[in-house]
Protein backbone atom coordinates (compact mmCIF):
# COMPACT_ATOMS: atom_id res chain seq x y z
CA UNK A 1 0.00 0.00 0.00
CA UNK A 2 2.91 2.34 0.76
CA UNK A 3 4.31 1.85 -2.77
CA UNK A 4 0.93 2.71 -4.29
CA UNK A 5 0.75 5.91 -2.23
CA UNK A 6 4.29 6.83 -3.31
CA UNK A 7 3.42 6.23 -6.97
CA UNK A 8 0.26 8.33 -6.72
CA UNK A 9 2.19 11.13 -5.01
CA UNK A 10 4.92 10.99 -7.65
CA UNK A 11 2.33 11.24 -10.42
CA UNK A 12 0.48 14.05 -8.63
CA UNK A 13 3.72 16.05 -8.35
CA UNK A 14 4.22 15.95 -12.13
CA UNK A 15 2.34 18.79 -13.87
CA UNK A 16 2.32 16.96 -17.21
CA UNK A 17 0.60 13.93 -15.67
CA UNK A 18 -1.84 16.16 -13.79
CA UNK A 19 -2.55 18.01 -17.04
CA UNK A 20 -3.16 14.76 -18.89
CA UNK A 21 -5.57 13.59 -16.18
CA UNK A 22 -7.49 16.87 -15.97
CA UNK A 23 -7.19 17.36 -19.73
CA UNK A 24 -8.92 14.01 -20.05
CA UNK A 25 -11.64 15.21 -17.68
CA UNK A 26 -11.99 18.41 -19.72
CA UNK A 27 -12.19 16.38 -22.92
CA UNK A 28 -14.88 14.26 -21.30
CA UNK A 29 -16.88 17.40 -20.42
CA UNK A 30 -16.48 18.58 -24.01
CA UNK A 31 -17.45 15.27 -25.61
CA UNK A 32 -20.38 14.55 -23.28
CA UNK A 33 -21.82 18.06 -23.80
CA UNK A 34 -21.42 17.69 -27.56
CA UNK A 35 -22.89 14.20 -27.61
CA UNK A 36 -25.92 15.22 -25.54
CA UNK A 37 -26.52 18.37 -27.60
CA UNK A 38 -26.24 16.47 -30.90
CA UNK A 39 -28.39 13.53 -29.90
CA UNK A 40 -30.96 15.12 -27.59
CA UNK A 41 -31.58 18.45 -29.35
CA UNK A 42 -32.01 19.69 -32.90
CA UNK A 43 -28.96 21.98 -32.51
CA UNK A 44 -26.69 22.05 -35.53
CA UNK A 45 -23.19 20.54 -35.39
CA UNK A 46 -21.25 23.84 -35.23
CA UNK A 47 -23.47 25.36 -32.53
CA UNK A 48 -23.28 22.18 -30.44
CA UNK A 49 -19.51 22.13 -30.89
CA UNK A 50 -19.16 25.77 -29.83
CA UNK A 51 -21.33 25.32 -26.73
CA UNK A 52 -19.47 22.17 -25.70
CA UNK A 53 -16.09 23.86 -26.12
CA UNK A 54 -17.23 26.85 -24.05
CA UNK A 55 -18.35 24.54 -21.22
CA UNK A 56 -15.01 22.75 -21.41
CA UNK A 57 -13.09 26.07 -21.28
CA UNK A 58 -14.81 27.07 -18.03
CA UNK A 59 -14.20 23.66 -16.49
CA UNK A 60 -10.57 23.65 -17.70
CA UNK A 61 -9.78 27.06 -16.22
CA UNK A 62 -10.98 25.94 -12.81
CA UNK A 63 -9.03 22.66 -12.74
CA UNK A 64 -5.91 24.02 -14.44
CA UNK A 65 -5.60 27.06 -12.22
CA UNK A 66 -6.28 25.13 -9.05
CA UNK A 67 -4.91 21.61 -9.53
CA UNK A 68 -2.51 21.55 -12.49
CA UNK A 69 -0.54 24.78 -12.45
CA UNK A 70 -1.39 25.90 -8.89
CA UNK A 71 -2.23 29.48 -9.72
CA UNK A 72 -0.69 32.00 -7.39
CA UNK A 73 -3.07 34.80 -8.34
CA UNK A 74 -3.62 36.66 -5.10
CA UNK A 75 -6.42 39.04 -5.97
CA UNK A 76 -9.31 39.53 -8.37
CA UNK A 77 -7.24 41.63 -10.78
CA UNK A 78 -4.58 38.92 -11.12
CA UNK A 79 -7.19 36.17 -11.39
CA UNK A 80 -9.06 38.14 -14.08
CA UNK A 81 -5.82 38.69 -16.05
CA UNK A 82 -5.02 35.00 -15.86
CA UNK A 83 -8.58 34.05 -16.85
CA UNK A 84 -8.48 36.48 -19.80
CA UNK A 85 -5.22 34.99 -21.10
CA UNK A 86 -6.59 31.48 -20.58
CA UNK A 87 -9.81 32.19 -22.45
CA UNK A 88 -7.89 33.92 -25.25
CA UNK A 89 -5.64 30.90 -25.69
CA UNK A 90 -8.60 28.53 -25.54
CA UNK A 91 -10.57 30.57 -28.07
CA UNK A 92 -7.70 30.20 -30.52
CA UNK A 93 -7.72 26.42 -30.06
CA UNK A 94 -11.53 26.47 -30.25
CA UNK A 95 -11.23 27.93 -33.75
CA UNK A 96 -8.85 25.10 -34.64
CA UNK A 97 -11.22 22.56 -33.08
CA UNK A 98 -14.42 23.82 -34.70
CA UNK A 99 -12.65 24.19 -38.05
CA UNK A 100 -11.01 20.77 -37.72
CA UNK A 101 -14.27 19.01 -36.89
CA UNK A 102 -16.01 20.80 -39.75
CA UNK A 103 -13.20 19.88 -42.17
CA UNK A 104 -13.15 16.24 -41.13
CA UNK A 105 -16.96 15.89 -41.05
CA UNK A 106 -18.00 17.95 -44.06
CA UNK A 107 -15.02 17.72 -46.41
CA UNK A 108 -13.47 14.38 -45.48
CA UNK A 109 -16.88 12.78 -44.70
CA UNK A 110 -15.82 11.36 -41.33
CA UNK A 111 -18.55 10.93 -38.72
CA UNK A 112 -18.66 14.15 -36.68
CA UNK A 113 -18.45 12.32 -33.33
CA UNK A 114 -15.32 10.51 -34.49
CA UNK A 115 -13.88 13.76 -35.88
CA UNK A 116 -14.57 15.48 -32.55
CA UNK A 117 -12.76 12.70 -30.69
CA UNK A 118 -9.72 12.69 -33.01
CA UNK A 119 -9.21 16.45 -32.96
CA UNK A 120 -9.08 16.39 -29.14
CA UNK A 121 -5.52 15.03 -29.17
CA UNK A 122 -4.22 18.03 -31.13
CA UNK A 123 -6.15 20.41 -28.88
CA UNK A 124 -4.83 18.74 -25.71
CA UNK A 125 -1.21 19.34 -26.74
CA UNK A 126 -1.80 22.94 -27.87
CA UNK A 127 -3.72 23.81 -24.71
CA UNK A 128 -0.94 22.45 -22.49
CA UNK A 129 1.67 24.53 -24.30
CA UNK A 130 -0.44 27.69 -24.08
CA UNK A 131 -1.30 27.14 -20.40
CA UNK A 132 2.22 26.28 -19.32
CA UNK A 133 4.07 29.00 -21.22
CA UNK A 134 1.55 31.82 -21.74
CA UNK A 135 -1.07 31.72 -18.98
CA UNK A 136 0.24 30.23 -15.73
CA UNK A 137 3.76 31.62 -15.87
CA UNK A 138 6.05 32.86 -13.12
CA UNK A 139 8.36 35.86 -13.34
CA UNK A 140 11.93 34.67 -13.92
CA UNK A 141 14.12 34.66 -10.85
CA UNK A 142 11.43 35.79 -8.42
CA UNK A 143 8.99 32.91 -8.31
CA UNK A 144 6.22 35.48 -8.80
CA UNK A 145 3.50 35.30 -11.42
CA UNK A 146 4.18 37.21 -14.61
Amino acid sequence: MKKIKELILKCWNNDVLRYIFFGGCTTLVNLVCYYVLRLATPINMNVANTISVMAAILFAYFVNSRFVFHSEAENLKQRFGEFTKFVGARLSTMIIEVGGVWLMAEVMHINDLIAKFVIQFIILVLNYIFSKFLVFTKKKGTGEKA
